[in-house]
């Protein structure tokens, strides 16, 4: 988490020699990744002690595939298992609720988007669905797109022959035009 918050601080601070706009950074990954771009948008400790605190590791939007959002138990969702809480504890050297994204949500999270497979195993779609719910209650914009018949990382190249990339790329696209950090193109087209 440290190190994806330094990411985003170190776009910002050389955004002018890497020709980006620091108002337009997104953070998006997969899985653990997805955590990580997720946590540098909502989670307030863990920084670098040796950054400069004063820029900014918020993210302007998060696009986020199959991301483990959910890290320590929530109230209504099936309960976590002891020894695995441990283990993520030990994994990550810290309490997990103070890096779980779906525990430090607040008013005011940057606009995200999510794609999972609703068949997911590994980071289980009910997961996302109460970070969703949560978001949208909190009056942050957040979508959530789901996929039928579709496991953890169904989105990778050279999956079913690349129709959820095609389509989650279409997706993201579009994402990226409502907040006008893209202009709108041409559709990729899938063809088997």
């Amino acid at each position: 988490v440290e190190d994806a918050k330094s990411a985003i601080r170190y776009l910002r601070k050389h955004a002018q020699r890497l020709g980006i706009d620091p108002d337009r950074i997104v953070a998006s990954g997969g899985s653990a990744g997805g955590h990580l771009a997720a946590a540098t948008a909502t989670v307030p400790q863990h920084d670098d002690p040796e950054d400069d605190l004063s820029i900014s590791a918020k993210p302007n939007a998060l696009a986020l595939f199959n991301p483990a959002l959910v890290l320590a138990p929530v109230e209504g969702m099936r309960e976590m298992d002891d020894d695995k809480l441990a283990e993520l504890e030990e994994r990550m050297g810290a309490d997990p609720e103070t890096m779980s994204p779906y525990h430090n949500l607040h008013k005011g999270i940057v606009p995200t988007i999510i794609f999972h497979g609703i068949d997911d195993t590994t980071v289980p779609f009910e997961s996302v669905a109460v970070f969703y719910e949560k978001m949208k209650s909190l009056g942050n914009r957040c979508e959530l797109v789901g996929y039928k018949g579709a496991g953890h990382g169904f989105f990778n190249n050279g999956r079913e022959n690349n129709i959820y990339t095609v389509d989650t790329m279409n997706r993201l696209d579009a994402f990226l035009v409502s907040l006008g950090y893209i202009q709108a193109g041409p559709e990729v087209v899938h063809r088997k």
